[in-house]
């Protein structure tokens, strides 16, 4: 199966003029230096990141040590029938949320909308409206829903609904709902290093809310392709 799967993933990446060797993370000599600052005091979370292979191959590891996940019936079943070579985001897809393909990943902040540009597969992209608007009443499910955001101290907290039930939550074909409801809460501890938890929330494929743990380093001497 993993095979099987690394031969989609390069078939994907032949789409891509040229995959750049992934940007080694901060040195010991930048990971003290104190978390950068926007002028009006918010962390600036700016900069190209590398991915979390917890939120890629099984998001059973994003857990807390002895935690499991909450799976309904028949999510558990359909996770076990499912066939990498049918993984939507090994076929070029979008990757949803809050799953990261094997790529760097970039965040462009300004004080009214942060955006994510994806390295992989079709160089998607998500907005987060940091402008005050709430969600709109009727949405049109998508892949990466419809994401608003507000700064809570010096986390940012973003959440997010709306989403398709195509994508998968991980290689391993965890599945969800159009009910599904991600919270993100990212963090900014130093200049080298992003945190971030994620509290899923989908009462059509899970028996209850669980949240997920991941950090991403900084990468220097690079830029997303």
């Amino acid at each position: 199966m993993r095979k099987r799967f690394f031969r989609l993933l390069l078939g994907c990446a032949a789409i891509v003029p040229a995959l750049s060797p992934l940007a080694q993370p901060q040195s010991t000599s930048t990971a003290n230096r104190p978390t950068p600052r926007t002028p009006d005091g918010k962390p600036d979370l700016n900069g190209l990141w590398a991915p979390d292979r917890t939120f890629i191959y099984d998001i059973t590891s994003t857990l807390r040590k002895g935690e499991t996940l909450p799976l309904q019936p028949w999510a558990e079943e359909l996770t076990k029938k499912r066939m990498s070579k049918d993984d939507p985001e090994a076929n070029c897809l979008p990757a949803g949320v809050p799953r990261m393909a094997p790529y760097p990943w970039k965040i462009v902040q300004q004080p009214k909308l942060i955006v994510f540009l994806f390295e992989g597969n079709i160089h998607s992209y998500r907005q987060i409206f940091m402008d005050g608007r709430g969600h709109p009443a009727d949405l049109d499910p998508t892949w990466y829903g419809h994401s608003i955001a507000k700064w809570d101290g010096d986390t940012l907290v973003v959440d997010s609904v709306g989403f398709n039930d195509k994508f998968w939550f991980d290689f391993a074909g965890h599945p969800h709902t159009e009910k599904l409801h991600v919270t993100e809460r990212y963090r900014r501890p130093d200049y080298s290093r992003l945190e971030f938890d994620v509290v899923i929330d989908d009462p059509g494929a899970y028996t209850r809310p669980f949240t997920m743990y991941g950090h991403s380093p900084l990468l220097e001497d690079s830029e997303i392709m």
